[in-house]
């Protein structure tokens, strides 16, 4: 098989393609605006995988590469809410506008499935839990809104084309290869970063805000399960539990020998209070079930980070 995945040298993609790399034919598309080189190091040059430096903006680029694919893995995106609330129109120009030419080159190319990341975020705060695809969305952020709008042109895609589409929505993914070092980063790298520097970490809020956070080897395996089925639509995909990122930051202390009393700090706009899946329909439409656990996942990450200096 021939895949495609763009955002490919991002954390998620990047984690995807080595995966898929082992027995596919991979081309990684990635512009390296958010994504790092150094994630895909490894793979470049080798002999099944491709890596284009590009745009899911440049719809010609992507009809170029989308030419004899199987099936396109869709992980490209501005994929911050903090980010999306002071560049709206970017996020929309990428996210709803890449996703389009996405689609419209899988469709050009005769490509028969996509499988796109989507986000939790699209619930809001919804105070029903846990969240089932089923309800109403909710989006509080120009980033969540920006991944609805993907995922109805996904339904209308596969409609009106035929295109089996495929939109995964992603609670709190974490583990290696997620960057620390930028200004919009998530919780578990900046924790981590900052413990093993000495320093207590940030809490935005009074910490009893919750989440369910999901480790990306999983997460890669969902994808991989929804392109091989034959499911379509949207599907929650989570851990299908939640904590409160003052027991976050008490386990990740533990995991990583240094204990310091966290720092708080406002509420960002746009965050979400709580979050909690329903992952029933993900299991029952291609088998997905989480393999590891949240404390498995994090001595992972903690020992990823501690390998390369905390980055």
């Amino acid at each position: 098989m021939r895949y495609i995945v763009t955002g490919g040298a991002g954390f998620i993609g990047s984690n995807l393609a080595e995966h898929l790399a082992r027995d596919h034919d991979v081309v990684i598309i990635d512009n390296l605006s958010s994504g790092r080189r150094e994630n895909i190091e490894h793979l470049i040059g080798h002999p099944r995988v491709t890596f284009i430096e590009g745009s899911v903006t440049d719809l010609a680029l992507l009809i170029g590469a989308f030419a004899g694919a199987d099936g396109i893995f869709h992980q490209g995106a501005i994929a911050s809410v903090p980010r999306s609330v002071e560049k709206p129109l970017e996020t929309n120009a990428v996210n709803v506008g890449g996703t389009v030419n996405v689609l419209w080159a899988a469709k050009e190319c005769g490509v028969p499935a996509v499988v796109a990341a989507s986000t939790s975020a699209i619930y809001g705060d919804d105070p029903v839990f846990p969240k089932h695809e089923t309800m109403a969305p909710t989006p509080l952020s120009p980033y969540a809104v920006s991944k609805l709008a993907g995922e109805y042109y996904g339904k209308v895609f596969s409609d009106l084309y035929g295109i089996r589409t495929v939109f995964l929505r992603y609670f709190n993914v974490f583990g290696p290869r997620q960057d620390p070092n930028s200004e919009y980063a998530a919780v578990i790298p900046k924790f981590i970063t900052r413990l093993l520097a000495g320093k207590p970490p940030i809490i935005y809020g009074d910490g009893e805000q919750t989440r369910d956070f999901i480790f990306v080897a999983d997460v890669v395996r969902a994808n991989v399960q929804a392109m091989e089925g034959n499911a379509t639509g949207v599907f929650n995909i989570a851990g299908g539990r939640r904590i409160s990122l003052n027991e976050l930051a008490a386990r990740l202390s533990g995991i990583a020998g240094m204990h310091a009393r966290p720092l708080y700090g406002p509420v960002r706009p746009g965050d979400v209070r709580d979050s909690l899946a329903d992952i029933s329909r993900a299991r029952d439409a291609f088998g997905f079930s989480p393999r590891s656990t949240v404390d498995e996942g994090l001595r992972e990450t903690v020992a990823w980070f501690r390998d390369r200096g905390s980055l």
